[in-house]
């Protein structure tokens, strides 16, 4: 496992374990997936362990804290080494004041039974400001509560005004990264470079699409998929250019077309990314994208690829997505 250069107490891997799907009935899993020692989710996490894996990505709002609840009970079964696992959570940011951001943080702290050692804010609030939120991630972190502080979502003003407001390292902003989302690359990216942080990377493989398993013909039945214009059959058929350089460049490593999509997502060293995984067989295979290095010319193919695809937006997406969800007969 590769892991970043941080200045941070423990080391991040490059390739982490998102956990929205173990507490959120909208992924469509069963309750026997994340429910005891031997569930789904407590193999996945003692397997992400043995794999190198040492950042596990969760928040209050999955599932409204049972995320939380599964991840620290996996953890313990897997007998995980404190000393070495990296516990990212994120406080909901309705009211985020000083005293309320301390009294969500120790309960998010008392759900995954440890301190955390990253905690995020999973939005930035359009009406309170980082200077009313900061005060309480200081105290958190002034009471063993929580180590490192984080943002998600945030734009590169808004992620340097918050690192002004805490006095101190906002070590990472986690956004939207991959194939198909590349904002990141303007400025956040450069920055997080720059200055020794981290870019944590949500949905790597733009929730399955890199995978190489849908188009117009096979679309997904997932309703957290249905309403992404992504998944609409326009964009899925113009996404197949792209899908066709990864499955080319895939079959030159001998791997898969999301073990490419993540490979090129990590391919930056400032990046850790986060993809879920619904079985251990996925999650060793996100695992092994960490040992494929791309080549120059894989790397420029790819972006061009990228740089071709344009999905369908604004009205004819609304439009899709309506048609999509509504009820037949």
């Amino acid at each position: 496992m590769r892991h970043l250069q941080l200045p941070t107490a423990k080391r991040w891997s490059a390739i982490g374990l998102g956990t929205w799907q173990f507490g959120s009935a909208e992924w469509g899993y069963g309750g026997d997936y994340a429910s005891g020692p031997d569930s789904e989710a407590a193999r996945i996490v003692k397997r992400a362990l043995e794999l190198g894996i040492t950042v596990f990505d969760t928040a209050e709002l999955y599932g409204f804290g049972r995320s939380e609840r599964i991840l620290g009970d996996a953890l313990d079964t897997a007998d995980a080494d404190p000393a070495t696992t990296v516990v990212a959570s994120k406080i909901l940011p309705v009211l985020p004041v000083g005293p309320v951001v301390e009294q969500r943080g120790v309960a998010s702290s008392a759900r995954v039974r440890r301190p955390l050692d990253l905690y995020q804010v999973h939005q930035p609030n359009p009406v309170i400001s980082d200077r009313r939120t900061m005060p309480g991630m200081r105290t958190l972190q002034a009471a063993g509560v929580v180590d490192e502080v984080g943002v998600s979502n945030y734009s590169l003003d808004r992620w340097q005004a918050a690192e002004t407001a805490l006095g101190s390292r906002v070590i990472s902003n986690q956004v939207q990264y991959s194939l198909v989302s590349r904002d990141p690359e303007r400025e956040l990216l450069p920055y997080a470079a720059e200055a020794g942080r981290a870019v944590i990377a949500y949905s790597p493989l733009a929730q399955g699409l890199l995978s190489g398993k849908f188009d117009p013909e096979h679309r997904p039945a997932n309703r957290v998929r249905a309403i992404n214009p992504l998944f609409l059959p326009e964009s899925l058929r113009r996404a197949q250019p792209l899908i066709g350089t990864l499955r080319e460049i895939a079959d030159a490593h001998d791997a898969t077309s999301s073990q490419i999509a993540l490979a090129w997502t990590i391919h930056r060293p400032e990046v850790c990314a986060i993809p879920g995984a619904s079985s251990v067989a996925q999650l060793e295979s996100n695992c092994a994208a960490a040992e494929i290095v791309l080549g120059g010319d894989e790397w420029a193919a790819l972006n061009e690829a990228s740089d071709r695809f344009s999905p369908v937006s604004g009205l004819s997406a609304a439009v899709g997505i309506a048609r999509g969800l509504a009820p037949i007969g």
